[in-house]
């Protein structure tokens, strides 16, 4: 593998990129208010530093030391080190997540564009919240339309994906991200002069102990986990890029620092949005397609700032979808000689067809079936959530960190990761052996009734 990012501000640009996605829009704020605010957010950052971090260095070390995809990367990996061939079956976990998620976040991030410009058009002014959930019922009632859209974004997310790196990427990411943090931090401005804004805040940062309870700090390791991308073969491909000198300790604390800050950026204009507008909090979908569109009816330059709000979530979706997209185009490239473009094209048809799956199963493929006493009734659509959120994830992390921590001799990873302190060294790989699998596995049992 030849491609090296061009520059290591380009790489933290990039994996904070691919790390910022729908979750730091529609669930982290909720979560921090129904967990008891800074109580939760103490217990997040350190759910960062204990578990997210040392994994994102374990994934970012793998990549760099296989310079392949994930499977290439575990194949090299595990006959280098000597290791049971099995192990080679993560790397094929990851590259079949990234596919999975890549074909509904793709029919997802179609919504965003036809919301941004029906928000443009002033489509949602005016409208009650009974109104505001039928617009969204029509939309994804409506398969043809959702089609359009779901072509729409796959194809260019595939056509920047098919430039590689340095042409395609890079390109992306040099722009987009830092235009999406400075749009973000000019909202936050802009929230920070409304009423809202000082009830906000309060709510987010002081801390309610009495809220906090086990499942809240399961709830900050899952999010800790899922935000930052860990368990798929994206941050494991983005290391791939990296150069052998790369300092991967100090760009992964950079990557979290990037979506922590964000996620609480964002917070803050969600929660402020809401009480600015005397809107409910919720969270998933419901939050970003009916209850914010709401809300920004009721504020001045409302009907600007949401369209801008879209427009972040679209820059999100996207390098979010490009991260997915390449470890899979990768890998087609190293298992059947194709080039670049081929690869590119090969994935996006896949793709798209299983995101077509994912539109009819909010129409005419629904059907119901129950998992561990929650009723779930979107057919595919929520088969492909729970086999990736519930088991291909949390099961690729933990076995991840076994694989670093067990399976790969200690000489590897030191040379891999180079650490000043000794027991530095030797508290990241204690983590990886004990701690993350024990928490990880928790999670995995609990996620059911975290996401019921």
């Amino acid at each position: 593998m030849h491609e090296r990012w061009s520059s290591r501000g380009i790489f933290v640009l990039a994996a904070g990129g691919a790390a910022i996605g729908f979750n730091n829009f529609w669930q982290f704020p909720y979560l921090a208010v129904e967990h008891g605010g800074g109580a939760f957010l103490i217990v997040y950052l350190l759910s960062v530093l204990l578990i997210g971090l040392p994994l994102l260095m374990a994934e970012f070390a793998l990549g760099r030391s296989g310079r392949a995809s994930p499977i290439g990367a575990f194949r090299f990996l595990t006959q280098r080190a000597r290791a049971n061939p099995l192990w080679k079956v993560v790397g094929w976990m990851g590259v079949l997540s990234v596919f999975l998620i890549l074909s509904y976040l793709s029919v997802i991030a179609g919504w965003v564009i036809a919301y941004m410009l029906r928000a443009a058009f002033g489509v949602y002014v005016g409208l009650t919240a009974d109104g505001m959930s039928a617009q969204f019922a029509q939309m994804v009632m409506d398969p043809e339309r959702q089609l359009f859209w779901h072509t729409l974004f796959m194809t260019i997310t595939m056509l920047i994906a098919a430039r590689g790196v340095r042409h395609g990427l890079e390109m992306v990411v040099r722009y987009a991200v830092p235009l999406l943090l400075v749009v973000l931090l000019a909202l936050t401005a802009y929230v920070a002069t409304t009423d809202a804004f000082a009830h906000a805040a309060s709510v987010f940062f002081l801390p309610d102990f009495s809220k906090l309870t086990g499942m809240s700090v399961l709830a900050a390791v899952s999010h800790a986990f899922f935000s930052l991308g860990l368990g798929a073969g994206a941050m494991l491909m983005y290391g791939a890029y990296l150069g052998a000198d790369a300092p991967i300790p100090r760009l992964s604390f950079y990557v979290v620092g990037v979506d922590t800050l964000t996620s609480v950026a964002v917070s803050l204009v969600v929660l402020s949005i809401l009480f600015a507008g005397n809107v409910e909090l919720s969270s998933g979908p419901s939050l970003v397609f009916q209850s914010l569109p709401l809300a920004f009816d009721h504020i001045p330059y409302g009907r600007i700032l949401i369209v801008v709000l879209f427009g972040l979530l679209l820059v999100a979706a996207l390098t979010s979808a490009i991260s997915l997209a390449e470890p899979v185009m990768v890998w087609l490239s190293e298992q059947f000689g194709m080039s670049l473009q081929r690869s590119a094209i090969l994935c996006g048809i896949s793709a798209w067809s299983l995101g077509v799956i994912t539109i009819l199963s909010f129409h005419d493929w629904a059907f119901s079936f129950q998992l561990f006493g929650v009723v779930k009734k979107l057919g595919f659509f929520d088969v492909m959530q729970v086999l990736t959120a519930h088991v291909l994830l949390p099961v690729s992390g933990i076995l991840i960190a076994l694989f670093t921590g067990w399976a790969l001799k200690p000489e590897m990873m030191r040379e891999a990761l180079p650490l000043r302190q000794a027991w530095l060294y030797h508290t990241w790989l204690w983590l990886l052996r004990i701690v993350i699998p024990a928490l990880l596995l928790i999670v995995l049992f609990n996620l059911p009734e975290l996401f019921a």
